[in-house]
């Protein structure tokens, strides 16, 4: 079985989380099926074995692509375009798999090619051009929420990754047995071509963190990215009021580019939290989880979405207590039988955390959430949902 795989993104490169396509794609060819991954030329390769990685110029001069939509993703998807009808042209494909608004120009090609189209739905687009503030207009948002139900009714497959997406495309018709919920849930290191594990440049102290590390109070840490959604005011606000608790206990911040650090360390400096609190920059996963391995307690302070967040299932898995806000975007996968949730507001997570910190009870938590990982969200569990995908498919 052959695929050709489409990726608007920059692949690999963490600002354009591109985790879901690498772990998709990765398991997919192990399972069997060669693939063609087209992309945009700006990202680090990979090595992933069966996977032949094809690319757009880079357009560097343009700068780099953020998260979201932009007029630069929408330049380089008509490049991504050109490519996707070259390289249908050239070969035959059992299936094309479409991420995100990829399926739009697949959607069209699909009639005159004839193949099998999978829309890996990673969220809805309308909403997108909403939540980034693209634009305002009523024209416009109708014209992708019609884009996006052509294109989900044209489908052989929809792949969602989370349940509020699953209950979306459920409702806009989509019949059960042409859908796969295969959730972000693995996390294996990802190898960039080389053989290298892969690395991210990083203004890293390594003898401050260890110094932290080495304080003797208790370790709270936080890994992601540093946008606006992921509440890390919300989190420095709470962790001020932990301090007046537990002078002792420590912030570890992981992750965020050089201008958001800069940024939520002037946050912590107005809150008297310079000494307490410690920004590693970007690291490599392998380095985030090891950092995380060495603390005390794990958070995830989300003020909004509707997407479960790729960390939430290695905080499951990490054998730490975890305390998350209590929004949909954690509650589709979090109950309070796995972590201590918290409503989102400083004091509510200043005393979740102080109750991670001190209730002893925590462990009966530890052992649900890496239990409910290994039935629910492990890598065997994942492969079954692949396969399943492939079922759809013959």
């Amino acid at each position: 079985m052959r695929a050709l795989v489409i990726a608007p993104q920059p692949f690999f490169s963490p600002r354009g989380t591109p985790f879901s396509v690498y772990y998709r794609t990765l398991v997919t060819a192990q399972l069997g099926v060669e693939i063609d991954l087209l992309t945009y030329g700006q990202g680090q390769d990979v090595t992933i074995p069966g996977v032949r990685i094809i690319r757009i110029p880079e357009f560097a001069f343009l700068g780099p692509v953020r998260v979201g939509p932009s007029l630069l993703k929408l330049f380089l998807d008509v490049f991504l375009t050109l490519r996707t009808i070259g390289l249908l042209l050239r070969n035959r494909y059992n299936f094309v798999h479409a991420h995100e608004e990829s399926v739009f120009w697949c959607c069209l090609l699909k009639p005159i090619f004839r193949f099998k189209l999978v829309y890996d739905m990673h969220s809805s687009l309308p909403q997108q051009l909403t939540n980034f503030k693209f634009t305002r207009s009523k024209a416009l948002i109708g014209i992708f929420g019609w884009l996006e139900r052509l294109c989900l009714h044209h489908a052989q497959a929809v792949i969602t990754i989370c349940p509020d997406l699953r209950d979306y495309a459920l409702k806009m018709g989509i019949a059960p047995e042409r859908h796969v919920l295969i959730e972000n849930s693995i996390f294996d290191d990802v190898g960039v071509a080389g053989g290298e594990s892969h690395r991210h440049s990083s203004a890293l102290d390594n003898g401050a963190v260890e110094s932290l590390i080495r304080s003797g109070g208790p370790i709270i840490a936080y890994a992601g990215t540093f946008e606006h959604y992921q509440g890390l005011d919300l989190l420095l606000s709470a962790f001020a009021l932990v301090q007046e608790e537990r002078p002792s206990a420590r912030l570890l911040m992981i992750g965020g580019a050089r201008t958001q650090v800069e940024e939520k360390k002037r946050v912590a400096g107005r809150l008297g939290l310079d000494d307490a609190c410690m920004f590693t920059g970007q690291v490599s996963k392998a380095r985030a989880r090891e950092l995380t391995g060495q603390a005390d307690v794990l958070v995830s302070p989300r003020i909004e979405g509707t997407n479960t967040p790729l960390k939430i299932y290695e905080q499951l898995a990490s054998g730490k207590p975890l305390v998350a806000t209590r929004i949909w975007s954690h509650t589709q996968v979090l109950t309070d039988d796995v972590c201590i949730l918290v409503e989102p507001e400083p004091k509510a997570m200043a005393l979740g955390i102080l109750r991670a910190i001190d209730d002893g009870s925590q462990l009966a938590r530890v052992a649900k959430a890496k239990s409910l990982y290994e039935r629910a969200y492990s890598r065997p569990a994942y492969e079954a949902k692949v396969r399943r995908l492939l079922e759809i498919l013959p």
